[in-house]
């Protein structure tokens, strides 16, 4: 559905983490893609018959309309095909400057939009799981210790080292910085 958009777009959370490894190894609820904010009207776009509901912050739901620009505190946007189904899809949203990614939870953190995403051998696109892992690296739950441990035998030396620095600077100490410089 997101494959016609001409804006870049990243399926992202466990498939990301997924996709990255090669394989499956856990059940997921719903597909997450990440948005650039600057480009969050596409969602309209690859879902046109879908309702997107924006999360407001602390929590609320509320439908989102194709015109409404959301405001920076919106990072999520749950979307289902009709008012009875399930939510099938998160959109999230993150900042940008110009070429770069910059992470909604710390500005100092950022990569080139060119390196953020990665694609498999199918053609999807996916966040570059080193980007991911910083976000699970928050408040990690079990799902998220999985992921980070299925990810670190194929995270690059240079990949290893940004995490390392990106959690650093945005949580200080972590359990993981010993297993990621090791």
């Amino acid at each position: 559905m997101f494959s016609t958009l001409r804006t870049p777009w990243w399926i992202a959370g466990g498939y990301a983490i997924e996709l990255a490894v090669g394989r499956t190894f856990r059940d997921h609820s719903d597909i997450d893609v990440l948005l650039l904010r600057r480009d969050q009207l596409t969602a309209h776009k690859a879902l046109p018959s879908w309702e997107l509901w924006a999360a407001d912050p602390p929590g609320v739901l509320r439908p989102w309309s194709a015109a409404e620009i959301l405001p920076g505190t919106v990072h999520d946007i749950w979307c289902r095909p009709g008012p009875v189904d399930p939510w099938r899809i998160q959109v999230m949203l993150d900042e940008s400057d110009g070429r770069d990614w910059i992470s909604r939870r710390d500005a100092r953190v950022r990569m080139p939009i060119g390196e953020a995403g990665r694609v498999s051998p199918e053609g999807v696109p996916y966040l570059a799981p080193e980007i991911q892992l910083f976000y699970k690296a928050k408040r990690p739950r079990a799902k998220d210790e999985q992921d980070f441990g299925e990810t670190l035998p194929v995270l690059a030396p240079d990949r290893r080292r940004w995490l390392a620095e990106a959690i650093s600077l945005a949580y200080g100490d972590h359990p993981w910085l010993a297993r990621l410089r090791g």
